[in-house]
């Protein structure tokens, strides 16, 4: 590897990590177990949710989530266009439609004009997807839900920690999920939790997130534990790890201070940038607080000789390593095909997509890092500017 190149993005991993999971190997204990019962326990005191459970992945996560809110078949899920497909796949698995709409110009978060106009008698939920860390539009989107008896699941994958309205991400919705896969802001490698204050969800996500076993079926190699477990539904393998654990209850304890250090560098990177022509920086709304998972901004195509690729080609070149989040959902061959989507139904994202990128920012990132990647990038575009 090239040892001048700048990753787009690197786990914040110390000795306190590398400890843990020794202990935990040492211990015999391996997957779900006492260490994931205490993370769970210690995510709930931050986030202050009344239950957290932890589980696999985000996927697995809004899957659970979705199950517990009873979707069937041919039911429909309001969701935005700008994130990840997991957020629109999870609705497949019931054979549910994702009724997939645009999103606001300036912060890219979902549309609430374009939620309202898509309510029809089948739509049973709305997930809003937190986009690169900023909190959507909660209090119209729970007003929205009400008024039409919705379910809200928030997807908070990029948004830990993050604060609307003074309020933190997972305090606000029937269900919060966030994901703490290896770019995340708290990172297990792979791994997710539901965040709810409804206690029949948090019952039914923590026993199907194990073949659908009686609650605290893991306890039955322990000491104080029983052979004896049933099978109260079908359930799924989604259960979190020991080891996951152990990379997680480190994380937790320097989340706050790994936040610092991204706000830090968003700041630096908006006073470089703000007068600068070429790119146009993402909004943030003044009554939140964005976790900064991600600093996009958008390319002034018009003014530049060459496109988003060529542009991304000659950062590289330059040892600077830069991400694209996201392509569009509608503009994915399956969901393309599947739900008869088109470019001209999503005038904002699709016009937004081919113009973003995604500058490095995580803890560990130097003084001497965060002036190369400006330097760098107001060089590149200068260069090719028309």
């Amino acid at each position: 590897m090239n040892k001048d190149f700048l990753l787009f993005h690197k786990p914040f991993i110390s000795e306190e990590e590398v400890a843990e999971i020794a202990d935990t190997v040492r211990s015999g204990w391996l997957s779900m177990g006492p260490k994931t019962i205490r993370f769970e326990q210690e995510f709930n005191k931050y986030i202050g949710a009344k239950r957290s459970v932890a589980v696999s992945s985000w996927t697995a996560a809004g899957h659970l989530t979705l199950e517990a809110f009873g979707i069937e078949k041919d039911d429909e899920v309001i969701l935005p266009t700008m994130t990840f497909p997991a957020t629109a796949e999870i609705v497949c698995y019931f054979g549910a439609k994702p009724v997939i709409v645009d999103v606001d110009e300036d912060t890219l978060n979902i549309s609430l004009e374009e939620i309202e106009k898509s309510i029809t008698p089948k739509t049973k939920a709305i997930i809003p997807v937190h986009y690169g860390g900023q909190p959507c539009d909660m209090d119209e989107i729970l007003e929205l839900a009400k008024n039409y008896n919705l379910r809200v699941l928030e997807d908070a994958a990029h948004s830990l920690p993050a604060y609307y309205k003074g309020k933190k991400i997972g305090t606000l919705s029937d269900v919060t999920c966030f994901s703490f896969y290896a770019t995340k802001t708290l990172s297990t490698g792979e791994g997710g939790m539901i965040c709810t204050n409804n206690e029949e969800i948090a019952e039914r996500t923590a026993i199907m997130r194990l073949h659908g076993i009686n609650r605290d079926a893991w306890k039955r190699y322990s000491e104080s534990g029983s052979w004896y477990y049933e099978v109260v539904a079908p359930g799924y393998k989604y259960n979190f790890t020991d080891l996951q654990a152990s990379l997680g209850l480190p994380q937790l304890k320097k989340v706050d201070i790994m936040w610092e250090w991204r706000k830090k560098i968003a700041a630096r990177y908006t006073e470089a940038f703000k007068d600068f022509d070429l790119i146009k920086l993402h909004t943030i709304k003044g009554d939140r607080e964005s976790s900064w998972h991600l600093y996009p901004v958008k390319l002034n195509l018009e003014m530049l000789t060459k496109n988003r690729a060529q542009l991304i080609d000659e950062l590289k070149k330059q040892n600077i390593g830069i991400g694209v989040h996201f392509m569009p959902v509608h503009q994915h061959l399956y969901y393309q095909k599947t739900f008869n989507l088109d470019d001209k139904d999503f005038p904002v994202s699709s016009a937004a997509f081919p113009r973003l990128m995604s500058l490095p920012i995580y803890p560990g990132m130097t003084d001497e890092s965060i002036e190369k990647v400006i330097s760098v990038v107001t060089d590149v575009l200068n260069k090719f500017r028309k």
